[in-house]
C-alpha cells in the first residue's frame, strides 16, 4: 500500500502542466473532452480547452448570419458563441464531471496545427487530447488531418480519440 502511494505521488509530481484539448465542436471533440476531463480529475491537473479559428493568410474572415437583416459577423465572435454553447451542452449532459465546470478556455486565430502546438508549448501542457474523424481516401491523402499532423510534430504525448462513444 505504501508503494502504491509513492507511485501515485511520483505520477502527480510528473504531471505539472494542464491537459490541452483542442475542440472543433464535433462529436469527436466532445468524446476527447470527456476523456480529458476524466484524466484531469484523476491526475489532479487543469483542463485547458482550445478552439482555433482557422484564419488562413491572416485575412479577416466573416460568417453570414441570417437574422432579420443579412449581416456579416466576425468569425471570432461566432466561434466564441459556438464555443460557449458547445461547452455548456457538454457540461449539462455530464454534470458529474467536475473538470468541465471550471476549465480554462482559449480561443486563438491561425492555422490549427501550428496554433495547437504553440499553445501546448506556452501552457507547458503535459499532454494533448483531441478528437479525429479518422477519414481516409483522396481528401486525406491530399490534406492529411490536423490530428495526424499534431501527432507527428508534437514534443509531448498526444492522445487521439477516434470514435464518439456515449459515456
Amino acid at each position: 500500500m505504501a508503494e502504491q502511494k509513492q507511485g501515485d505521488a511520483k505520477l502527480h509530481a510528473a504531471v505539472r502542466g494542464p491537459i490541452l484539448v483542442p475542440v472543433d465542436f464535433s462529436d469527436y471533440s466532445e468524446a476527447a473532452l470527456l476523456l480529458a476531463s476524466d484524466l484531469a480529475a484523476g491526475l489532479g491537473t487543469r483542463l485547458v480547452i482550445l478552439h482555433v479559428v482557422h484564419d488562413p493568410l491572416n485575412m479577416p474572415g466573416y460568417y453570414a448570419r441570417m437574422a432579420r437583416k443579412k449581416t456579416l459577423t466576425r468569425m471570432e465572435d461566432v466561434a466564441g458563441e459556438m464555443l460557449d454553447e458547445f461547452l455548456a451542452g457538454v457540461a449539462k449532459r455530464h454534470p458529474e464531471r467536475e473538470a468541465l465546470h471550471k476549465p480554462e478556455l482559449l480561443m486563438v486565430k491561425g492555422i490549427p496545427v501550428t496554433r495547437i502546438l504553440q499553445v501546448a508549448e506556452k501552457q507547458k501542457a503535459c499532454m494533448v487530447v483531441m478528437g479525429s474523424k479518422g477519414t481516409t481516401g483522396l481528401r486525406h491523402l491530399l490534406l492529411g488531418s490536423v490530428a495526424e499532423q499534431v501527432v507527428g510534430l508534437a514534443r509531448l504525448p498526444v492522445t487521439i480519440v477516434k470514435e464518439h462513444k456515449k459515456y
